[in-house]
């Protein structure tokens, strides 16, 4: 038996080159590979493989390292203070780990309780069907339309709409494009502009009714010559108008048409219902933040104007029905409901006129903020079929497929093409929860759930073996301004589960806006310290992946763990990010973390880290580990003040480096 090691391998070694492989094909597509942790919408997630290589370099027994090998964290308390989409607790489970996660936004809580308890799938399938049926037998007639063949019913796949805007003169409808559809053989299907009219290459009777139709690009009236102006003073739900239907009928296939009489008396009465909802208006108030701020220049003031009545009273029928189903299967359905909403708002755009596409929703957190369509797309949550963004291809997509993989999670093969996944034998995505930290070593695969600050921790000082995290991005991706628009709707499917007034300014979030930095150094400062005081003397590790351009966010971070008392052990720098992610395409966006593995600065750490003469900004990678070299040598430098650490990232980032480091270094 080979003998174990003392000091973690991480210490020393990480397979950059195999984490880099692997992180090339997941970052294309992370939810495919990873599908139990993918239940709700969250922002920032990081790369499953490079998080289990993390972990992996955490095992004891050499043997045991191998990515490809199962276990190997058995009878060991793995904590993400910071949990958000439950990368590491999902890792560290599959590897027999107990883990800890906490976050202080409700949402990452209820996806980690509802993706790590097991729950038979058949009773999940069962009480979604029986849900589905419900749903579609009190509000279906609302979405239903007529084959413009045959004329037989028929439930409706999704509606588009226009952009109202005026001039002094009249009142226009805007799309992103007339045309709304292309056939592989050269034809298409495309609006009029004078009638709004569906049109195709067989020809068109063209009957001028209502407003002029004309694509985003045209910014001012061709009579008045002023330019149009959005309706900012009407909800935003009535901003648009229905331009057109799609629909499958069973003997004439897909079809797309002008909205009929029956059509529009179907939104009609959806208008009359939505007067009678009692939806709590108080409690869909849109705050102050730095995404929301995208709502309230729009003169959007509360969540409920974002969807449409029929998509308002849908969401009423949840509320009423989630309450007779039972605590685990009611909290999958509510994260199903909720995080179909990306899907499902008013603020969804339209980007199917590709065959190869026909029909895809762009979703409403397509470039992770607030987007706002000229062609506007209001789908079916209760279409029978496997749709973009439907009850339906979101159940089989990420609770169905998730809960299959979660029993037998497999990894992509590098070294053999025949076989692209493996099977990991004897792992499994799941666990036990437990309510207090000392009942995590009863077993292996607990996990324990807090919803709160990290800052201070229902755990034993020195009880952890490590902390691997992936920490707020500073600024840019406000996480928890952004849930709201999930957390109004959770809190009324599951008022009982969560603290929903929960204090907002915990978050470690940073923001140059608002001159919230200060906070993020003290909030992370604190956290840190929290990780010192629980991790285990010696062996205990704080493991972090973190990236960023800018000389203020590696300032703060160095500041909070030079003042938390941490050194650098080592630092790794991998790629994190597919650069066609369309959050960043065309933008000069860093594609690689480094991961960084810290230590308490009282543990005997070796040799000091040399200060790099340059930073180069010519090269991601090149850049990422200049900046984890330069953080290593500021945590070795115990005496800097704060604006001294500031001054030397200022320094850095900016301009050439000084031969000499410590001329650099303000007095």
């Amino acid at each position: 038996m080979i003998p174990l090691e003392k000091n973690p391998a991480i210490d020393t070694a990480f397979d950059v080159d195999f984490a880099d492989r692997l992180a090339r094909f997941e970052t294309y597509n992370k939810h495919n590979y990873r599908p139990n942790t993918y239940l709700h919408k969250w922002w920032g997630r990081r790369c499953g493989s490079t998080f289990r290589l993390i972990l992996k370099g955490l095992v004891e027994d050499p043997e045991e390292r191998s990515y490809y090998a199962p276990g190997g964290l058995e009878g060991k308390i793995i904590l993400d203070p910071m949990m958000g989409g439950g990368t590491t607790l999902h890792e560290a489970i599959r590897l027999g780990a107990s883990v800890i996660g906490v976050d202080v936004d409700p949402i990452p809580v209820l996806q980690g309780r509802a993706t790590l308890t097991e729950v038979p799938l058949p009773e999940l399938k069962a009480a979604f069907d029986d849900f589905q049926a419900q749903l579609v037998e009190s509000i279906g007639t609302l979405y239903e339309t007529h084959c413009p063949t045959c004329d037989e019913p028929t439930p409706l796949w999704h509606t588009l709409y226009g952009l109202r805007r005026n001039c002094s003169c009249s009142e226009v409808l805007v799309v992103d494009s007339f045309v709304i559809r292309h056939e592989s053989n050269g034809s298409g299907l495309s609006w009029c502009a004078q009638c709004r009219g569906l049109r195709d290459d067989t020809g068109h009777i063209c009957a001028r009714n209502g407003e002029r139709l004309v694509e985003k690009r045209q910014l001012a009236c061709d009579f008045c010559g002023e330019r149009f102006r959005d309706l900012d003073e009407v909800p935003h739900y009535q901003r648009y108008r229905v331009l057109g239907i799609a629909g499958h009928c069973e003997k004439h296939g897909l079809f797309h048409k002008s909205p009929d009489w029956r059509d529009l008396n179907a939104m009609e009465r959806a208008d009359e219902l939505r007067e009678g909802l009692r939806l709590p208006v108080e409690l869909f108030c849109v705050g102050q933040g730095d995404k929301s701020v995208q709502l309230l220049n729009r003169n959007i003031r509360c969540y409920l104007d974002l969807f449409s009545s029929r998509q308002l009273i849908f969401l009423n029928e949840v509320i009423r029905l989630l309450p007779h189903f039972d605590s685990p299967v009611r909290l999958n359905l509510a994260l199903l409901v909720s995080t179909s909403l990306e899907f499902n708002s008013m603020l969804c755009g339209y980007k199917g006129a590709s065959t190869k596409r026909a029909g895809a929703v762009r979703h409403t957190f397509s470039h992770h903020g607030y987007s706002f369509p000229y062609t506007a797309l209001e789908n079916n949550p209760l279409y029978p079929r496997k749709a973009s963004g439907t009850l339906q291809k979101l159940f089989h997509s990420r609770i169905v497929r998730g809960r299959e993989w979660s029993k037998q999670p497999v990894e992509r093969v590098l070294y053999d093409r025949k076989h692209k996944f493996f099977p990991i034998e004897g792992e499994r995505d799941f666990g036990e929860e437990v309510a207090t930290a000392a009942a995590l070593l009863d077993n292996d695969r607990r996990f324990l759930l807090r919803q709160g600050s990290s800052v201070n921790l229902p755990v034993a000082g020195g009880s952890i073996d490590a902390i691997v995290t992936d920490p707020p991005y500073y600024d840019t991706i406000q996480y928890g301004d952004l849930s709201a628009f999930f957390r109004v709707w959770l809190r009324q499917f599951l008022p009982d589960a969560a603290l929903w007034d929960y204090d907002q300014s915990t978050a470690a979030v940073g923001s140059a806006r608002s001159g919230t930095r200060d906070r993020y150094i003290h909030s992370m400062t604190s956290i840190f310290r929290e990780s010192r005081r629980v991790l285990r003397p010696e062996t205990g590790r704080l493991i972090f992946t973190f990236h960023h351009w800018q000389a203020r966010a590696w300032s703060a971070l160095s500041i909070a763990l030079h003042n938390a008392g941490f050194r650098l052990l080592n630092r790794y720098v991998v790629h994190a990010e597919h650069p066609m992610s369309v959050h960043i395409s065309k933008m000069r966006a860093l594609t690689h973390d480094a991961i960084l593995v810290l230590t308490s600065d009282d543990v005997d750490r070796g040799s000091d880290w040399e200060h790099p003469l340059s930073i180069p900004k010519e090269d991601g990678f090149r850049f990422t580990e200049g900046c984890g070299t330069l953080l290593g040598w500021i945590l070795d430098q115990r005496t800097l003040t704060d604006r001294q650490i500031d001054a030397i990232w200022k320094s850095a980032l900016s301009s050439a480096a000084s031969a000499d480091p410590v001329k650099r270094i303000p007095g």
